[in-house]
């Protein structure tokens, strides 16, 4: 069979289901998408033929294992079925699970294997699964920063939470294929890249190397050799729990890059040079720092969608997907955004790295990101629809995405330009340059 020239067009809904304190925030009731099922026509009329779509755990068996309700799911994914739309099926998304478990749960890992054992028996058919979506993304949200249930603001919070999910991630996966033996996994992270001052090297350093951990922990490469072997040992994993990984792997059969303006970060200890910013606070190791998103600060050069997607294709050489691609700005800038990812990914396509999709998420938008999703309803951003008025909306996006995803190519006038991330118009902040 020829390889096909482009990479596909992929669609995605954005479907956190987050906790903060007792209180749970849902995307897809805020976007109108629990309520209805034309949205998934809506989606096949532009040419979408893979989809990442929620079976979430919360929604499903909110109670308990033993009280599902498959009601919801059954109708999306049979409507998946008749318009030939293949679903990559998410099970926790930035989430914690129901009440009665939690990403600190010792048995969270057994649990949500069971629930992805239970999901596969009812849908033999799904081929692509994401059992936990960004889990170092969530464990840092979710245990290091005590932005989300359980509220960690620790190294040893921080550890436990991120070997938690992968653990569900593999035992979840075995769990779906000894019902479906040809089942994958699309493992979704968010890798951004730290930059920094000289003074802050070590601390870029070590974040250049966690960005890593979800990939390298399924793909059984953290050793005794791995630089983050002691801090992994230091903060409470077991030699034997890191031994599980190492010598039964799960490695990811599509490494799923998510990329955004904010994913690389710069780290400057010069604090007057950021008024009204808060800092990372000092240690016995290093300065207090400011992080701020690189793309913001004079003089950074950032690796961008390209550089990030070389670096993952260099280091395990297995098939790429863009699984979030996504600009929370106006319409035109949206259209350039995309565009230039769809150049990036083919163009690697093209000199022979295995990048498989670029995926436009949320397609119906996405609400309160700007907050960290610690504030509910206060914002949204627009997507390929826009929902503000309760029945999606076409934006400027549909025909574009409508375009690449049936022809391969979009022409606009607005796309000749470049986009702000590219502009001086970015810039927020000068600190002077230093000498390394």
């Amino acid at each position: 069979m020829e390889r096909p020239t482009n990479v596909e067009i992929w669609g995605g809904v954005e479907c956190t289901c987050r906790r903060v304190g007792d209180d749970y925030s849902d995307q897809l009731t805020r976007n109108g998408h629990r309520h209805r099922l034309d949205d998934l026509d809506r989606f096949a009329e532009m040419g979408l033929r893979t989809l990442r779509y929620p079976v979430l755990w919360e929604h499903v068996a909110p109670e308990s294992l033993d009280q599902p309700d498959w009601q919801w799911s059954d109708e999306r994914l049979a409507r998946l079925q008749a318009l030939k739309i293949e679903p990559i099926v998410g099970l926790v998304h930035h989430g914690s699970g129901p009440r009665y478990t939690s990403l600190a749960d010792p048995g969270f890992a057994e649990s949500l294997a069971r629930y992805a054992g239970m999901v596969a028996a009812r849908y033999p058919w799904v081929r692509y699964y994401t059992p936990v979506n960004e889990p170092l993304t969530t464990a840092r949200f979710s245990g290091l920063y005590g932005l989300w249930y359980p509220h960690g603001t620790d190294d040893a919070t921080f550890v436990r939470l991120l070997y938690n999910q992968v653990r569900a991630t593999k035992l979840a996966m075995q769990a779906i294929r000894r019902v479906n033996p040809a089942a994958q996994l699309v493992q979704t992270e968010d890798l951004g890249q730290a930059h920094s001052t000289p003074a802050l090297a070590r601390q870029a350093e070590f974040e250049n190397h966690r960005r890593w951990l979800s990939f390298d922990l399924l793909s059984g490469a953290v050793t005794a050799q791995h630089p983050l072997w002691n801090y992994l040992r230091t903060n409470g994993l077991s030699a034997n729990e890191l031994a599980e990984f190492r010598f039964d792997p799960c490695p990811p059969d599509i490494l799923g890059i998510n990329h955004y303006a904010t994913s690389e970060r710069y780290l400057d200890e010069r604090l007057t040079h950021y008024p009204g910013l808060g800092a990372v606070p000092a240690t016995s190791r290093r300065p207090a720092y400011v992080d701020v998103e690189a793309l913001r600060v004079a003089g950074v050069a950032t690796l961008g969608l390209e550089g990030v997607l070389r670096e993952a294709w260099t280091r395990y050489r297995r098939p790429l997907a863009v699984t979030e691609s996504h600009l929370g700005c106006t319409r035109e800038e949206q259209m350039r955004w995309l565009n230039q990812a769809w150049a990036v990914t083919n163009r690697l396509r093209a000199g022979g790295m295995d990048v498989r999709a670029l995926t436009v998420w949320a397609l119906l938008g996405a609400f309160d990101w700007d907050s960290l999703l610690t504030r509910d309803g206060v914002s949204y951003e627009s997507g390929v629809f826009d929902v503000r008025a309760g029945q999606p909306r076409p934006t400027a996006l549909f025909r574009m995405v409508q375009n690449l995803a049936r022809h391969g190519h979009h022409a606009h006038p607005v796309l000749q330009g470049p986009g702000w991330w590219q502009r001086d118009m970015r810039f927020s902040y000068f600190p002077p340059k230093q000498l390394a």
